[in-house]
């Protein structure tokens, strides 16, 4: 995997490049539709391709793993055989699900044991069969597992995690070194900057981090309950000291406002279940602010979803958008869920091409308070 930083702001830290992976080039800033089981739920690849414009999507690691499993991953040829999307694939270690399994796992040196959420079974993740399984996955980049302590942790069980995280890190390197990609194709590690809300140890984690010369780095631990304004300070801290030659992914963020804000402070790639989720559930986000497609008042609103959206934006009135939800049609869930990635990729779009012109600060004020109004 490589990575060319293109265009830089001259206003901010914002900056535009492109990572080439043996699946494809994405352009960056990028947001990636999150896949969990295999698929982002409700949406065709065709519709991805076609009206998301989506260049890379992710899969989740613990749900692969329980589900369908590695056994038919493998015989499948990885995910991209297994599911057919032929673009770059990301895969999370994990981690994230495991550790929100409060009551069915537990934490050691050795790593996390847990109940699957399907059937209760036993397993147990490690740093090195978590790359095993990431392998299997066959995913262009992979994640390390880490811990992902709660927002709100004390500085003492934050500097523990750390410490936890940076061993594990060390193990998986170690593993992903000895293993070999199984599809023939490359696959890149990212390791992953933990230390909740504490600059000093943000700054240790980013320092350990960009010790490592991976291909490319991620934030974790953000969007987990600190105030937003923390968050933006702690992409910061972190920011200062990543390689600028190196892609940086923030895990798990977020609302469109996050979005351009972080990108203000040179971070590259997104994800989050945002889009998708708000999308089933009748909220949809534009340039104007959000709607909530159930309200009353769109009930004789005869006009576009959003007249400089994507195709379907344009074919569907807010009308009958607003019967879908209220009828409870499946389409309603599918519209919804196109309708608001491809927004997501249309602004990050927006923010490179603005980047490219050297107005992207001007152009991000003029439109952050209007992405958070209600309609």
């Amino acid at each position: 995997m490589t990575f060319e930083v293109q265009h830089t702001d001259n206003a901010s830290d914002a900056r535009t490049g492109l990572i080439t992976t043996d699946h494809g080039k994405i352009k960056t800033p990028i947001f990636m539709p999150v896949g969990t089981a295999g698929t982002v739920k409700g949406v065709h690849f065709s519709e991805l391709r076609e009206q998301v414009n989506a260049q890379i999507i992710l899969g989740n690691t613990y749900h692969l793993y329980l589900r369908p499993g590695l056994d038919i991953l493998r015989r499948a040829g990885g995910l991209h055989g297994f599911n057919g999307w032929e673009r770059p694939i990301l895969t999370d270690s994990g981690g994230f699900q495991v550790f929100s399994l409060t009551g069915i796992r537990k934490l050691t040196e050795e790593g996390c044991t847990f109940q699957s959420h399907i059937d209760g079974s036993r397993h147990i993740f490690t740093p090195e069969n978590v790359m095993d399984t990431e392998r299997v996955i066959g995913a262009d980049i992979m994640m390390a597992l880490d811990e992902c302590p709660p927002g709100q942790s004390d500085y003492q069980y934050a500097q523990k995690s750390l410490a936890l995280t940076q061993r594990w890190l060390d193990r998986c390197i170690k593993r992903f070194n000895e293993t070999e990609p199984l599809y023939g194709h490359h696959q890149s590690l990212f390791p992953i900057v933990q230390g909740c809300t504490y600059k000093d140890l943000r700054q240790e984690a980013a320092k350990f981090v960009a010790d490592k010369g991976a291909d490319g780095n991620a934030i974790g631990g953000l969007a987990v309950g600190e105030p937003t304004e923390v968050m933006y300070e702690m992409i910061e801290v972190v920011n200062e000291i990543l390689p600028k030659d190196k892609p940086r992914y923030l895990m798990g963020v977020g609302t469109p406002q996050n979005i351009l804000e972080a990108i203000e402070r040179g971070v590259d790639m997104f994800d989050c279940v945002m889009p998708t989720r708000n999308g089933r559930n009748a909220l949809l986000f534009t340039y104007n602010g959000t709607m909530n497609m159930r309200n009353k008042k769109w009930e004789n609103d005869f006009t576009p979803i959003d007249s400089e959206g994507c195709d379907v934006d344009k074919v569907y009135s807010k009308a009958y958008l607003h019967h879908l939800f209220k009828a409870k049609e499946l389409l309603a869930m599918q519209i919804g869920s196109i309708h608001n990635l491809a927004f997501y990729l249309r602004l990050v779009t927006d923010a490179r091409q603005h980047i490219e012109q050297g107005d992207f600060v001007t152009w991000k004020k003029s439109v952050i308070e209007r992405l958070g109004q209600r309609l």
